[in-house]
């Protein structure tokens, strides 16, 4: 049985949890609603306020979807009580960002502004013009937000100039060591 699979799924207060015939699970709390289709073959049984998971059978594929499946369905619910947010740090000289109404704009060294959109389910925050926040409901579409984001202008290794994460460790390279 998988660790993950197994553990139930406890409600917080305010959140409700619908799950369809066709196995789609609507989640609606304080921040907004979330809605997802999960495989049919796993079980998604929801009673007062605790959600469980199970699978049908012992297929490898069936075990594999388990873990999964509740992992998903306990991101909707965290995502809609707490929220998801990632932080980017933009170090170097120069670089930095600003918000401009619903638009992200930084300059990254380049000879043009790098300017980021911010979607109806992406928040975007400057507090200081090295440090970009990126919050929103969903999990998955927050970390790709995040990713795009940091794309623009990943961090080298030699003096760890870019855009990284807060929590990112860049492994950096001696670099020359000049003629003896």
């Amino acid at each position: 049985m998988s660790r993950i699979g197994k553990t139930p799924i406890t409600i917080p207060a305010g959140v409700e949890v619908k799950v369809s015939d066709a196995n789609v699970v609507t989640v609606k709390g304080p921040k907004g609603v979330l809605e997802r289709a999960i495989d049919p073959d796993i079980a998604i049984s929801s009673d007062g306020s605790v959600i469980s998971v199970t699978r049908s059978s012992d297929l490898p594929r069936h075990r594999s979807l388990h873990g999964l499946s509740r992992s998903l369905v306990n991101n909707m619910v965290v995502g809609v009580t707490d929220g998801f947010r990632k932080e980017l740090d933009i170090v170097g000289v120069g670089l930095r960002a600003v918000k401009e109404g619903n638009k992200l704009v930084m300059n990254l060294g380049y000879s043009h502004q790098v300017i980021v959109e911010e979607t109806d389910s992406i928040a975007i925050d400057v507090p200081s013009p090295n440090k970009v926040i990126i919050s929103g409901i969903d999990k998955q579409a927050v970390g790709q937000f995040a990713a795009d984001v940091r794309k623009k202008r990943p961090p080298e290794p030699y003096k760890g100039k870019g855009i990284k994460y807060s929590d990112e460790v860049v492994r950096r390279k001696e670099g020359k060591t000049g003629a003896k």
